[in-house]
């Protein structure tokens, strides 16, 4: 269970309550209850009813798109304070992707009626939300083109560097990314097989671009994976 204090902390940290005041924050918080979930348990699926909004408190979480040629897409890699589900409070609103606990989770959530009031109460935050749905649908749209422009070495090293940007950790070893990273999460992640994910993950090691153990990838060779996006 969060304290109030942390929890004070992950919601003030959402950027379309950010600016609100203490005392507001209190108030909001008292419309989110949390939710717990084990490694591997779905929160939602695509095409559910989209009901709810989720904040990770604690632990990580899987966005997958469900691909028209049947493939499983791995969006993103969610950690504590970072939002998902639906902003949206239209009553026939499904969910485009599927979350997935990858490791522990505690989330924050409420529900679509209960975020209808606060968008009511605080016009200011509605504007903010309206932003970043703009912001989020053109990502979609950019994540669909490299899909489909750029090769599977660009598109995977594309990955590994917005991982490390946004997980990664300055360690002896180069910039530690320590999460479950499968080539199978890669090549969902990147739209390859799992099959090309590892050809191109073991020639990056051959290069001395990344290296790679059992829960961890440390990139080793940031520069030449930027050129490598420009190169291809």
């Amino acid at each position: 269970m969060c304290t109030v204090d942390l929890r004070l902390q992950i919601l003030g940290g959402l950027p379309f309550f950010a600016g609100l005041s203490a005392q507001e924050l209190q108030e909001i918080n008292k419309l989110f209850r949390e939710q717990g979930y084990a490694p591997g348990q779905p929160v939602y699926f695509a095409g559910d009813q989209a009901t709810r909004m989720f904040v990770v408190a604690a632990g990580k979480v899987k966005l997958i798109r469900h691909t028209l040629s049947g493939k499983d897409v791995l969006l993103d890699i969610l950690t504590m304070g970072e939002f998902f589900g639906s902003l949206s409070t239209l009553p026939d609103d499904e969910y485009p992707d599927t979350a997935v606990a990858q490791t522990e989770v505690c989330a924050l959530t409420i529900g679509k009626e209960d975020f209808r009031t606060i968008l009511g109460h605080y016009p200011r935050v509605t504007v903010k939300v309206l932003d970043i749905t703009a912001e989020r649908l053109q990502a979609a749209h950019e994540m669909m083109r490299q899909l489909s422009a750029y090769s599977a070495e660009r598109r995977i090293a594309h990955t590994l560097l917005k991982l490390g940007d946004k997980l990664g950790q300055a360690q002896d070893v180069g910039l530690l990314i320590q999460v479950p990273l499968s080539r199978d999460d890669l090549a969902e992640m990147t739209g390859t097989t799992p099959e090309t994910a590892s050809r191109v993950i073991s020639q990056f090691q051959k290069d001395g671009l990344i290296q790679t153990g059992r829960q961890w990838v440390a990139i080793t060779g940031r520069e030449e994976l930027e050129a490598l996006i420009q190169d291809h």
